[in-house]
């Protein structure tokens, strides 16, 4: 499945976020987010490189997806996963295929689990926030996820928001910066330990 971003971009189930993609899925409007009394704690595996990112989630917005980002989390499913897509825009990651030794299928896995249907809503991306990644099937969302590094006009009413960023922004940007990339995969793995749920504090 090819999706545009920018340039063409090889992906598959959940993918990347496409500048061009429209879709006739209602669009929640005018709701608040309200923060989770749960966060999610991203800690990667070179901590010190790259520290932690904590997101809080909006499950008055995206109930089913940040359901699903929960349980994924603490089912390990995203324990050794890689940001495998970096660029000025986002970092994307949570696809099973970027644990093993195979590049080119990264960007195309998802669970086992159904795909979560389309949560649209007039939120803006605006730095900071974190949405479902998904293939050109608006109900195709499942495990993939994406960090927006700036506005992204392009991305409004497209994709599921189900979160944003808490504290880490600096360690999403330097994930994002990390050299050298084939294309917009790092070629030394940005390695994800653990996410943790955890009580807002």
């Amino acid at each position: 499945m090819v999706l545009v971003f920018g340039v063409l971009l090889a992906g598959g189930c959940g993918t990347s976020p496409s500048a061009n993609n429209s879709s006739n899925a209602a669009v929640r409007t005018g709701v608040t987010p309200i923060p989770d009394a749960e966060i999610a704690v991203i800690e990667m595996e070179n901590k010190g490189a790259y520290g932690t990112i904590r997101i809080e989630l909006y499950s008055n917005i995206a109930p089913k997806m940040v359901e699903r980002f929960k349980e994924l989390a603490r089912e390990g499913f995203y324990d050794g996963t890689t940001f495998h897509r970096v660029n000025d825009s986002v970092i994307q990651g949570g696809d099973p295929n970027s644990k093993d030794a195979d590049p080119r299928n990264d960007g195309q896995g998802g669970s086992s689990k159904a795909d979560v249907p389309a949560e649209f809503s007039d939120i803006e991306y605006n730095t900071g926030i974190v949405g479902a990644a998904r293939s050109q099937d608006v109900n195709s969302a499942n495990s993939q996820f994406f960090i927006t590094l700036k506005r992204e006009t392009a991305f409004d009413r497209r994709y599921t928001i189900f979160g944003k960023v808490i504290d880490g922004m600096n360690n999403a940007r330097i994930i994002a910066g990390v050299q050298p990339k084939d294309f917009e995969r790092p070629v030394e793995d940005v390695r994800i330990k653990t996410i943790r749920i955890e009580p807002r504090q």
